[in-house]
């Protein structure tokens, strides 16, 4: 499932963002990149051990933590400390794979991939996020503060920025729900309810409907 979720961060969130990572030191990116996928990535990265890293981190975390869609989505059971990066003029990210397991020392499974966007399109051209499903490619360029959530296990990559820079923030979920397919289905049926609860708030259904999804979530749930 690929799904656009909108203003996960606030202007004033992600202007402040922005300037904490202006003076921030980034590194090679194919740092943190597989052996093949190392062949393929070349942009910049602030060191996940650097402690400016960890506090703009945390601020991600809280609003993902506070995005309802966000958390009906992905269902985490835990995510990965946020990354930032950077592409200017000439960098890219090739066809890859996120790997299956993210993480050290403490690892986590990659079930759903996230891309929080905190440039400005117009501000830079290319750098556009392509990912490839059964239904072809998907070009991705979002407004700062709104993210897209893929599976972890689609090929994807980041085309050539030409002008400008790119800064996004990457992360990976390990869900509660493994299965991509049950996770899907327990989305659409939280949005179900949810507009039920808004236009027929009385009817009776939706505990019966609230029954279903909280008894499939403690099925399917690996907690």
């Amino acid at each position: 499932m690929l799904l656009q979720i909108h203003q996960v961060l606030t202007r004033d969130e992600v202007e402040n963002l922005l300037a904490r990572s202006a003076d921030a030191a980034f590194v090679d990116g194919a740092n943190t990149a597989g052996p093949r996928a190392r062949r393929v990535k070349n942009n910049l990265q602030m060191p996940l051990g650097q402690q400016s890293a960890a506090e703009l981190g945390r601020l991600v975390l809280g609003a993902l933590g506070r995005s309802g869609v966000f958390q009906s989505a992905a269902l985490p059971r835990r995510i990965s400390p946020p990354l930032f990066n950077r592409y200017s003029e000439g960098m890219q990210y090739g066809n890859h794979i996120d790997n299956a397991i993210m993480g050290q020392p403490d690892t986590l499974r990659a079930d759903v991939s996230g891309t929080l966007f905190l440039s400005e399109p117009a501000s830079y051209d290319g750098g556009e996020l392509v990912i490839e499903d059964s239904y072809g490619f998907h070009s991705v360029k979002l407004q700062a503060g709104n993210l897209i959530l893929y599976p972890s296990s689609s090929l994807h990559r980041v085309e050539p920025v030409t002008r400008g820079v790119r800064n996004a923030v990457v992360f990976w979920v390990q869900s509660a729900v493994r299965d991509a397919a049950k996770r899907h289905l327990l989305f659409d049926m939280d949005l179900s309810i949810q507009r039920l609860n808004a236009t027929v708030p009385d009817n009776p259904a939706i505990g019966n409907l609230t029954a279903c999804y909280s008894n499939l979530l403690r099925m399917w749930a690996d907690v």
